[in-house]
């Protein structure tokens, strides 16, 4: 996850950006979900599968914790279909880690959002697009998802868009972003593709657009944190954006250049197995929610021991980390870590080879 908006403010204003500390997990509580979106890496749809009861979900916080997990992302599917979401959203927070809801916002409604409220420091909301975009994607309607964030707002709830960048929707990419500018939501986060679930059946983007477009998308966030626009532009899953930044960056301010790149060897680019980690709806624990395989179950061993002793983990750690192809004498390595490991796995069938999604 690249905070652009951070970054650039952080510089401008002479101070240290906000740090992260500690591990963040992405927990899918369910793969069962009221939408059949075309991106979805977990493939979700109605039918409810097998997942961790409500204990065996309690009773794995504590090993959470021990572990370092400061930040716990509760998605699916749609959690909100699960009547025990608050509980562990409550349990979570009661061993000091944060909760964030990832949602599609169709349940998001008003006998819920005071559990919401008091149960979330965080809620994303997905939005795909301008309307038709938004509902041919995700097959779900573009208006609940917009009240769900006015909801959420009026709440003073700290709330994000959610966008997720593909063939299909980058047209409705700057839509979402004037969208998210507007109603005056916090943070705008803009997602690239992995080839996952469901997203494996789409188009890759072509090299020359995709650059293109997250030239135009770094270059907006750049303009944002200039003009004090209060949204923040964040990127995830494609940490070449940051080496876009560094360049545009230093176009605009090159006596501050070693600055902004000091700063982005020590954000580390791709974090997967580092200091993100997934747990799916079954306890199954992956460096990311995109690989396709499991390094362990949290029903067979603690948490913690299977984060802290696996081979995988050990190679995603490995600073460089040992790659073939392109990424093996990338002199920006250092800064992107090598990008999406789960993509070169997809695509190749190894997970030390190059990023197929690199547009650099």
């Amino acid at each position: 996850m690249l905070r652009v908006t951070e970054f650039v403010r952080s510089l401008l204003e002479g101070r240290r950006p906000k740090q992260l500390e500690g591990v963040v997990l992405i927990w899918n509580l369910t793969q069962k979900c009221n939408l059949s979106c075309k991106h979805c890496y977990s493939s979700s749809g109605p039918e409810k599968k097998k997942e961790l009861t409500k204990e065996e979900a309690l009773s794995l916080i504590p090993s959470l914790k021990k572990a370092g997990v400061r930040f716990a992302i509760l998605s699916g599917g749609e959690p909100l279909l699960r009547d025990d979401v608050f509980l562990i959203a409550e349990e979570l927070r009661s061993k000091g880690i944060r909760t964030y809801l990832s949602t599609n916002g169709l349940l998001v409604n008003r006998s819920n959002i005071g559990d919401i409220a008091s149960c979330f420091d965080y809620v994303g909301v997905s939005v795909d697009g301008t309307p038709e975009i938004h509902e041919a994607f995700r097959g779900g309607s573009f208006e609940r998802a917009v009240k769900a964030l006015e909801l959420c707002l009026s709440e003073n709830i700290r709330t994000g868009v959610r966008f997720t960048l593909t063939e299909k929707t980058l047209p409705g990419l700057f839509f979402v972003l004037k969208l998210a500018k507007t109603l005056g939501v916090p943070k705008a986060y803009v997602s690239h593709l992995v080839y996952a679930g469901r997203g494996v059946n789409l188009k890759p983007i072509k090299k020359e657009e995709y650059r293109s477009l997250a030239e135009l998308l770094i270059k907006k966030a750049v303009d944002w944190a200039e003009a004090g626009v209060e949204t923040e532009i964040v990127t995830g899953n494609n940490e070449a954006d940051a080496v876009l930044l560094l360049e545009e960056f230093s176009r605009r301010y090159p006596e501050k250049r070693e600055e902004l790149l000091k700063l982005l060897k020590v954000w580390g680019g791709n974090q997967s197995g580092v200091r993100i980690v997934n747990v799916d709806h079954e306890g199954n624990v992956k460096p990311d929610p995109f690989f396709p395989f499991s390094v362990g179950n949290v029903k067979e061993r603690p948490f913690e021991e299977i984060w802290n002793s696996n081979g995988l983990f050990s190679f995603l750690r490995e600073r460089p980390r040992r790659l073939k192809g392109k990424c093996s004498g990338c002199p920006y390595l250092e800064i992107c870590n090598g990008n999406s490991r789960a993509r070169a796995l997809a695509t190749f069938g190894d997970v030390r080879a190059e990023d197929p999604a690199c547009y650099l």
